[in-house]
């Protein structure tokens, strides 16, 4: 099964012909987070390529820390980012690696472009690069005024640089390549800027860093990765990598291709969207369940299998594509249903009193922990006089072909008695304080004696041993399906759903769930797939509906 989502991936048909060409060829991929941010679903399609490719062709794996602009990272993000890859399974059996333990050798690499020539220190203003480099192919590029400066005065502004004689933007390094390029990522590009920042590794020591796309192809080649597998983001930025490569002069080197980025459905993955939403509160912090960040599906409940089955789904291609939410949920639905154990919670419970039930009473019935999977086993669970049913189980004016309690109509409880409505107590606003009913106590937890149909069934739960419990019900992030389609002028946060949480306290829960464990996952019968919450006591989070029902609102 695992291997059928090779099939048609394209990467893995560069590898095959590379391996063709070079049979001792040992495939060795890496995953280049910048720890600025935490990582959300789309990651996990670049963890799951470059994790999977290696495994695949029995190679190495490594985690990169893109640890080379300062002003945004932190160890936070660092340790976050460790947890989400250990958790997925993608365990870098290639090693850790930051690329600011290269900073060193990107500065050597640097010295060497410049004394090559292919290097200049350059003097224009950020406002001022921008100019002369041009936005776009059809605009020309004219030449920095100091990209012919004499190779030993590039040399001695370098090392002033990196001594800290000027400040931010007064210089930076560029390669020299090819200022009228049609592609702009050739056009001279920066190579190291002045950043006079504390560095969350490396502290004080430097205060000039080297630009991702120079730094990038380096610690790609340092470390003997074959295949850089990155996002289609990049394609343009593959003849600068090459360029790298080549005029540094490494003998193996990698090879730099594409797939296609992951989009999802009813949410954002712009990590300046994700910030936002935390910062001004929307949301409650990274980790809110309603956000596509893998350490938010985590606490949720969804589990790795299911993200990286919904990953899969998506396929591997050269073109970027837009996935359906709907597809990870029938990943996730079709998991839990599969293995989560069933439990009774009653949402929005009203008393029954069982009249012809002595009030010191307790009957003990089984119920199957899977009813489809008999080696879950049974437990025990114990009938009084008083027990909960929920509120949408009782009509006391129903619509037509309503099958569930009523006034003079039977329903079966779940696995133990029938029972019939026979009257209701108010209270003085008018809302039920509890229904009496009686209970068929001959026919037990089988069908009627007498041959009669009782077509309804509902849970219920004890009064007197169920506990009660908090309900996070989580919907939609937002309203529209592509938050990049919204019309101009709008915003994203016009969109926000204002029902993507719901929270329901005063529910009342099955004893056995006392016992649950952080990140348990259960059926709540009738009700849907749930996991305990990781940062409050006796909370479930929703995690997917029994059924899609999204499209029905």
């Amino acid at each position: 099964m695992e291997n059928e989502i090779y099939n048609g991936n394209f990467i893995h048909d560069i590898i095959d012909e590379d391996i063709s060409l070079d049979p001792e060829l040992k495939i060795h991929t890496r995953f280049p987070p910048e720890p600025n941010g935490y990582l959300h679903i789309g990651s996990a399609k670049a963890i799951m390529i470059n994790y999977e490719t290696a495994k695949k062709y029995g190679g190495q794996f490594n985690l990169r820390y893109d640890d080379t602009n300062p002003a945004k990272e932190s160890d936070d993000f660092v340790r976050s980012i460790y947890e989400d890859l250990t958790w997925l399974g993608a365990t870098p059996n290639g090693g850790i690696f930051y690329g600011s333990d290269y900073f060193e050798k990107c500065y050597e690499f640097a010295v060497q472009l410049i004394k090559q020539g292919d290097a200049y220190v350059c003097e224009l203003s950020k406002e001022d690069l921008a100019q002369y480099k041009g936005t776009d192919r059809s605009e020309a590029s004219k030449e920095s005024p100091y990209r012919n400066r004499p190779i030993e005065e590039s040399l001695d502004l370098f090392e002033r640089m990196k001594n800290g004689e000027f400040p931010d933007g007064a210089k930076t390094l560029r390669a020299k390549i090819d200022p009228s390029s049609d592609n702009t990522y050739l056009r001279d590009p920066v190579i190291y800027r002045i950043r006079h920042v504390h560095h969350h590794r490396q502290g004080d020591k430097w205060c000039i860093y080297p630009m991702y796309d120079f730094a990038h192809p380096i610690q790609d080649a340092l470390e003997g990765i074959t295949h850089s597998l990155c996002s289609s983001e990049f394609k343009n930025h593959r003849p600068l990598y090459e360029w790298v490569v080549d005029r540094i002069g490494f003998e193996k080197k990698p090879k730099q291709r594409e797939f296609g980025r992951m989009n999802v459905t009813y949410t954002v993955m712009s990590k300046r969207y994700l910030r936002e939403l935390v910062e001004t509160g929307r949301v409650d912090g990274w980790d809110d369940p309603r956000l596509p960040t893998l350490c938010a599906l985590r606490r949720r409940g969804y589990t790795p299998e299911a993200i990286f089955n919904f990953v899969r789904s998506a396929g591997v291609a050269k073109a970027d594509c837009t996935v359906d939410i709907r597809w990870l949920e029938a990943c996730v639905r079709d998991e839990f249903n599969e293995k989560a154990p069933r439990r009774v919670v009653v949402a929005h419970p009203i008393k029954v009193i069982i009249d012809n039930i002595d009030e010191d009473a307790e009957i003990t019935f089984k119920l199957p922990n899977h009813p489809q999977n008999p080696e879950m086993g049974e437990r025990e669970v114990k009938f009084t006089r008083e027990i909960y049913i929920d509120a949408d189980d009782f009509a006391e004016v129903p619509p037509p072909k309503f099958f569930r309690l009523k006034p003079d109509g039977e329903v079966r409880l779940m696995g133990a008695y029938i029972i019939k409505c026979n009257s209701i107590e108010k209270n003085e606003d008018g809302s039920i304080r509890a229904i009496h009913a009686t209970a068929d106590l001959e026919a037990g937890n089988g069908n009627p004696t007498d041959g009669r149909k009782v077509k309804g069934t509902i849970h219920w739960l004890s009064a007197k041993y169920a506990l009660p419990t908090t309900l996070m019900m989580y919907d939609r992030l937002f309203t529209v399906e592509n938050v990049a389609d919204i019309p101009e002028g709008a915003s994203y946060l016009d969109y926000l759903n204002p029902n993507s949480l719901v929270k329901i306290e005063g529910a009342m829960m099955e004893a056995s769930l006392a016992d649950s464990k952080a990140g348990d996952k259960f059926q709540f019968v009738r009700f849907g797939y749930f996991s305990k919450d990781t940062h409050n006591d006796n909370t479930f989070n929703l995690v997917v509906t029994l059924k899609d029902t999204f499209a029905k609102k």
